[in-house]
């Protein structure tokens, strides 16, 4: 029989060093600051300075530790200079949280164009497999580490708005499961989270709705609200600390119940692809 260590949870990432990209903001920011309030070393990697510089002020007001690192994390140049930087100055790296993605314009795949592929590819991704190139040789070395690859709800269910931005993110899933299996026998999880129905700056949900139709939230969505980037992060770091320690090669959806409860539907009164109905 094997027996499990006795833990203490009251702090579930101390000492560890965390680096999450596009951390200061959204579902980036409450994974940063979540970190930051379980002991984790939070290295902001931030595209935006003034929204790298927030949170990590939040994290240090609050009694942690974190630092801002201004990255496009697109750019491999970029990349190699954070990990080889993050590595030097901290000596590892125990979790890497993939979370930059974006739908950027919606585009039926008819009329998107190679431009509009390589934009998406690049954003939602490449930067998936640099960031894990980079950093995984450190997590190898000393036997230890979760990745964790915020991808969406749209990579496990049909995404007739933009077939691209469905399939890029249902590759981040599969890659999740493939390099669990790689690196699974040399101390490193990884796994996945897909989100939706949650309120960022990206996704605004209650934008252009009437007092009449956010009542209607109790009907869109199966746990009868909007999410918070907090029920986002709570998931990430669940997969980020011992507690998931027999958890790898999996993509959680974290969406409120939407994939469980249905999909997308065809409105011939709007003339477009609607998940939400205006009425019950």
């Amino acid at each position: 029989m094997i027996e499990s260590p006795i833990r203490n949870y009251a702090a579930l990432l101390e000492d560890k060093i965390a680096v999450v990209s596009g951390g200061g903001a959204g579902i980036g920011g409450g994974i940063s600051r979540l970190f930051g309030s379980h002991g984790a070393t939070v290295i902001v990697a931030e595209i935006d300075p003034e929204r790298a510089e927030l949170t990590v002020a939040d994290i240090e007001a609050a009694g942690g530790r974190a630092l801002a690192h201004v990255v496009d994390v697109r750019e491999r140049d970029q990349v190699d200079v954070l990990a080889e930087r993050v590595v030097a100055d901290h000596g590892r790296v125990d979790v890497l949280v993939n979370n930059v993605g974006d739908y950027l314009k919606a585009m039926p795949f008819g009329r998107s164009d190679p431009d509009h592929w390589e934009a998406l590819y690049a954003i939602n991704f490449k930067h998936v497999l640099l960031m894990t190139h980079a950093f995984l040789p450190t997590m190898i070395e000393h036997h230890e580490g979760s990745i964790i690859n915020v991808s969406s709800v749209e990579g496990m269910r049909g995404y007739p708005a933009d077939p691209v931005y469905g399939a890029l993110k249902a590759g981040v899933n599969h890659f999740t499961t493939c390099l669990a299996l790689e690196v699974g026998r040399r101390g490193i999880r990884v796994n996945a989270v897909g989100p939706d129905l949650t309120q960022t700056p990206q996704v605004d949900y209650h934008a252009g709705l009437s007092e009449e139709q956010e009542k209607l939230w109790e009907v869109w969505a199966p746990v009868g609200r909007v999410g918070a980037p907090d029920d986002q992060a709570d998931v990430v770091l669940f997969l980020a600390s011992d507690q998931s320690r027999f958890v790898t090669g999996h993509a959680i959806p974290t969406d409120g119940g939407s994939l469980a409860g249905g999909g997308w539907y065809w409105s011939p009164d709007r003339r477009r692809w609607v998940n939400r109905p205006l009425t019950p």
